[in-house]
């Protein structure tokens, strides 16, 4: 079984190449503890799949010294797309069984792959997220940030009919199988909401494990802002009534 990590960076020169140091040094390996192969010892192999989505600050030239490395995989977008187009491409570019979205941000923390990993090797479920509201290490957010993903998720589980904790989560994992049922189309931070509108429409129900949470301040180069959030709930709508 391979894993192949699938990795959007925008201007991440201050992180990138600790974040891929990070994701290649875990070690892969899943105890099995359900199912007829309880007792059995999964290790995966990996790849790294890194979409460069048109950045301006030197993040390309670090990516650059990369290349030619058996496990990783360095894609360049031309110009700046967002962030749904840069894991479109990714995952057209993977070779995987199995899936995730990784931010380059230092955010999430690759040591949770096997706990993530696990109901996917024990055939329990084909998608996986990761939550940060179920009880896992946490640095404190955003207050406003929480209303709004919450927010967000209880959406999500009125139109889907799920009992979502973090629907908003950048840990998204999924088999192939899962990825070549997705019609992904929104560019930008609808990206979310849309690949999780479609794997619930599409009947896969999604098993949620807790991890770990490390939010950076604006200083530090986050992103997100409350216009990204009216994104989220439009693509939420329009995904329930018109797809």
């Amino acid at each position: 079984m391979k894993l192949s990590v699938v990795m959007p960076v925008y201007n991440e020169i201050g992180t990138i190449a600790e974040i891929v140091r990070r994701v290649r040094a875990v070690q892969l390996v899943v105890p099995v503890g359900y199912g007829p192969n309880n007792g059995a010892v999964v290790e995966l192999e990996r790849e790294v799949v890194i979409v460069d989505d048109g950045s301006t600050d030197g993040t390309q030239e670090v990516l650059h010294k990369l290349e030619g490395e058996p496990d990783v995989v360095i894609v360049l977008h031309g110009h700046n797309r967002g962030k749904g187009a840069a894991v479109r491409t990714g995952i057209q570019h993977a070779s995987g069984d199995v899936m995730v979205v990784q931010d380059a941000d230092l955010e999430y923390d690759p040591r949770d792959y096997p706990a993530l990993l696990k109901p996917i090797v024990e055939s329990r479920s084909q998608v996986v997220y990761g939550s940060r509201f179920r009880g896992g290490p946490t640095k404190t957010m955003f207050f406003w940030h929480m209303v709004g993903n919450n927010f967000l998720t209880l959406v999500t589980n009125l139109l889907y009919n799920t009992i979502l904790s973090d629907m908003e989560t950048g840990y998204k994992v999924f088999t192939r199988e899962v990825a070549l049922q997705l019609d992904l189309r929104s560019p930008g931070w609808g990206f979310d909401p849309e690949i999780t509108a479609q794997i619930l429409k599409h009947g896969y129900r999604i098993y949620e494990v807790p991890i770990s949470y490390t939010g950076r301040e604006f200083k530090e180069g986050k992103k997100i802002s409350w216009r990204d959030g009216l994104t989220v709930l439009w693509t939420l709508l329009e995904c329930r009534l018109t797809r």
